[in-house]
């Protein structure tokens, strides 16, 4: 079976899988950039401080036809008026709707840098995943190439004593059925490793190479299903973000009922016409003008839209209170799947030393007649599926940590100290917080 070609960098370790995983992963990258553009709401909402400038010009024909008096003659002409005008208005007040504005922009900037931290921490867990799942199914597949060939000799022993008269053809056609049927789980382990190395590459980016089973940090792990309760309800991401989408509803609901308040602005106008008819006739004005709008009724829009305002501030609510609940339940899920994890592999541990004992007996009892070859193939199978079992229970207790330490907020490039140049939100805010002008974004796009 193929695996597609990937590029020729290889992570050996699963530090360096998940620092790869972080430069390169497609899922994430895209949420920077989602972060990038919710960094644009900043900006657009403090332009209703600032002044707006508008430039007009206008020329075209103007056609007169008539007569001065009774016994003048009917004459008609065409003239091109023509003039050029700049306008300024400033906002002075505008129902607190500015600043309303401005603070809701940056309570979503700050929900988006915590989605942000709860994609870093779900691509990084899924790059633990994929990297155990493929070592997982390569000592499968090994097992499994071990057990075909302990079959083998299984078949070529029965072949032999059916040869000198000590053997039947059932214990023959035992091997062989039971050769073929570990053919048959080696090339299904086959498959499940190619398949596992496909959503390698395509969660880490490289193909992998020489896998290395990845200790377990415990110091970075809480020491109990409390603990880990009580550090997720204070750093996790999404219980951050529902905080901050809160703060962005109630700023929402402010933003709606400042347009039932006054505006105040001043208008400037300067302006330059030309005047065709008159030879050398010309005119400029300037005014300076003080603006008072006071809305009286609106039709029961902005009265509406306040209303689903805080209808979906209510909703925010409850939304935050859902997730303190699911961060709770999947920590405490994540601490007993890790408790469980741990006690399988020392029972794990337990039955292959009592299978490999009992094959090594029921091996040396076939040798004397006591026992028939079925006895052997059925004690094989048993030690087989508990070396399966154990390599099982190990990798669910590597991703059980990785996932205990997700939901305690704490599966991240900083904290796992990975080598990588750490992406900086704070660096696009600030690069496009205050421009005032020009099309590029800050890498030159």
């Amino acid at each position: 079976m193929v695996i597609v070609a990937a590029p020729s960098v290889q992570a050996d370790t699963l530090t360096s899988a998940l620092s790869q995983t972080y430069n390169n992963n497609p899922t994430l990258n895209a949420m920077r950039a989602q972060l990038r553009a919710t960094d644009e709401n900043v900006p657009q909402a403090l332009s209703g401080y600032r002044p707006v400038l508008t430039g007009s010009a206008f020329i075209g024909p103007s056609y007169t036809r008539g007569r001065s008096s009774p016994l003048a003659r009917i004459g008609s002409e065409t003239t091109w008026p023509r003039g050029v005008g700049l306008t300024i208005e400033q906002p002075i007040f505008r129902g607190f709707r500015t600043q309303n504005a401005v603070k809701q922009a940056e309570s979503s900037v700050l929900a988006g840098r915590e989605i942000l931290r709860s994609t870093e921490q779900d691509v990084l867990l899924d790059a633990v995943t994929a990297y155990t799942n493929v070592i997982q199914q390569q000592a499968i597949v090994g097992l499994r190439e071990q057990n075909i060939t302990f079959l083998r000799e299984q078949q070529r022993a029965a072949t032999d004593r059916l040869k000198v008269g000590e053997g039947t053809r059932t214990d023959l056609a035992q091997t062989d059925a039971a050769l073929s049927q570990g053919q048959t789980a080696y090339e299904v382990a086959v498959s499940d490793l190619n398949s596992a190395k496909a959503t390698y590459l395509q969660i880490i980016g490289v193909a992998p190479k020489s896998l290395s089973v990845p200790p377990i940090n415990t110091r970075l792990l809480p020491k109990s299903a409390e603990a880990a309760v009580s550090t997720g309800q204070s750093r996790h991401p999404l219980i951050r973000a529902a905080s901050y989408n809160v703060d962005t509803a109630a700023f929402n609901v402010k933003v709606i009922e400042g347009q039932l308040l006054p505006t105040v602005s001043l208008r400037g106008d300067l302006q330059h016409q030309d005047d065709p008819s008159v030879t050398g006739s010309w005119g400029n004005s300037a005014s300076i003008t003080a603006n008072l709008t006071v809305p009286i009724y609106e039709g029961g829009v902005v009265y509406s839209q306040t209303r689903q305002a805080k209808e979906t501030l209510g909703q925010r609510r409850i939304q935050l209170d859902s997730a303190r609940d699911q961060v709770r339940a999947a920590a405490v899920s994540a601490y007993g799947q890790l408790e469980a994890a741990i006690a399988s592999i020392t029972s794990a541990q337990s039955q292959v030393k009592a299978s490999q004992l009992a094959l090594e007996g029921v091996i040396e009892e076939q040798k004397v007649g006591q026992r028939t070859t079925l006895d052997v193939l059925n004690q094989q199978q048993s030690l087989l599926q508990a070396r399966e079992t154990l390599i099982l229970a190990q990798r669910a207790q590597i991703v059980a940590s990785y996932t205990l330490l997700s939901t305690a907020g704490g599966l991240s490039a900083e904290n796992l100290a990975l080598k990588v140049q750490r992406y900086e939100p704070k660096q696009h805010y600030e690069a496009v917080r205050d421009k005032w002008i020009g099309l590029r974004t800050p890498d030159g796009r």
